[in-house]
């Protein structure tokens, strides 16, 4: 085909969107919101990714966690036997005494948590999350502490009633009053506000505003939290690697317990990427069915092109005759009707990137 017919066809294929511009629109429109929805899907997932990914690095990425079951594992209960996890012996603060005596270990940080109901005057929030954490938390948490202060070593030893709460609960509990020194009620427990903790930008704080966090021995002790689920997050000492630190930990473990050489571990190590993973196993099928139903709006914009092109040659058949007659070629013919498609499918493509680039 001649390059003059190529031109010809083109002008002729813009002369007809021009002619039509109200169905070219509509045409362009819905490849415009089909590639806009891929886009935006495969941003919002791919950010979600990031966000957890960001999450646990800042927490340390060579530090684990210590527990009496491993999270990252399903474990179905049958019968009357209870879990499979039952007869491992809880993690207790004696065991994170010991492990943080250890040379790879520069910190051990004791968590359990509890859900319960606030109060302040007539405010009212239920299921509120609560945080059980020894003192230094702050240290390896990532957000900050804006107004008062963290709770102190002798806190968690007395095991004072004191708690932190989130900006966002502070907000809800005292609107503009200023929380700190101020008593709310806990599970109907009188607790003083030391402190606001403003949590870093991420997902998980997205998803959960409202929470509070108090000396794991108050927890335990005034909110009747179980003792026999206290978590370790263990902190790596720098100089050391995760694979020494998890090492020693495990023989500091197993040999306080008395296993011997050929008994399993009855209690679990968690490593930041096994959480990670776990986290994208979950999502993962979640992810591609989000994907999959985001495709359908782009193939929606497709059909929409092959049918508005097989409504144009309908209508134009005498035209088509008309052209054949003078001696225009089927490929002339098809390429008028080609370039047309093309042009259309890509002004709906470049408005649906940058829609959807700037929602991403």
């Amino acid at each position: 085909m001649r390059i003059e017919s190529l031109y010809e066809g083109a002008a002729l294929a813009i002369d007809q969107l021009r002619a039509n511009k109200f169905r070219s629109g509509l045409t362009i429109l819905g490849i415009v919101v089909g590639v806009a929805v891929v886009m935006a899907m495969s941003a919002m997932i791919q950010g979600i990714r990031s966000s957890v990914t960001e999450e646990m690095n800042s927490a340390g990425p060579n530090n684990f966690a210590v527990a009496r079951f491993n999270y990252n594992t399903v474990r179905v209960e049958s019968g009357h036997e209870g879990p499979p996890w039952g007869k491992n012996p809880p993690v207790t603060v004696a065991e994170a005494r010991m492990i943080e005596r250890l040379p790879a270990i520069r910190k051990v940080i004791v968590g359990l948590g509890q859900n319960v109901e606030m109060s302040y005057g007539r405010q009212r929030i239920s299921s509120v999350g609560v945080a059980g954490r020894s003192d230094g938390w702050t240290n390896f948490t990532t957000g900050d502490i804006v107004a008062g202060h963290d709770f102190l070593p002798t806190d968690v030893r007395a095991s004072a009633p004191v708690v932190v709460i989130t900006e966002h609960l502070a907000q809800r509990l005292f609107g503009p009053l200023d929380p700190v020194g101020r008593t709310l009620r806990v599970a109907g427990q009188p607790f003083i506000v030391i402190g606001v903790f403003r949590q870093t930008e991420n997902i998980f704080a997205a998803m959960q505003k409202d929470f509070a966090i108090a000396p794991y021995t108050t927890v335990i002790k005034r909110l009747d939290a179980r003792a026999d689920m206290l978590d370790l997050f263990v902190v790596v000492r720098p100089g050391y690697t995760q694979d020494e630190a998890i090492d020693q930990t495990i023989t500091a473990l197993r040999s306080s317990r008395g296993l011997r050489p050929g008994d399993p571990n009855n209690f679990a190590v968690m490593r930041q990427e096994e959480m990670l993973e776990l986290f994208n196993k979950v999502t993962g099928v979640f992810f591609m069915g989000m994907l999959a139903l985001s495709s359908v709006a782009l193939m929606v914009g497709g059909v929409g092109v092959i049918a508005i092109m097989m409504i144009a040659v309908t209508e134009r058949t005498r035209e088509i005759g008309i052209r054949k007659a003078i001696g225009a070629t089927k490929r002339e013919i098809l390429w008028q009707f080609l370039f047309e498609s093309i042009t259309v499918t890509f002004l709906g493509a470049a408005a649906g990137m940058l829609l959807g680039g700037s929602i991403a």
